[in-house]
């Protein structure tokens, strides 16, 4: 299990979890969104913002995610 805290949220992921590849977001402790990590950041459940957006292609370009 991965977790980084940015920006206020946290992202949690899990090595060998059950496809497609995604990133659970909390945020004081609750689910904000629950994200497929495919070229468009497919949102699963909840709702994206831009802040959030944003946060995930940076982790992806430092390859944390």
């Amino acid at each position: 299990m991965g977790r980084i805290r940015r920006g206020g949220y946290i992202f949690e992921f899990w090595v060998g979890d059950h496809p497609p590849r995604h990133v659970h977001v909390l945020k004081n402790g609750k689910l904000v969104a629950k994200v497929e990590l495919d070229e468009a950041l497919t949102v699963m459940d909840g709702k994206m913002n831009r802040r959030v957006r944003k946060i995930i292609k940076t982790l992806q370009k430092e390859g944390e995610l």
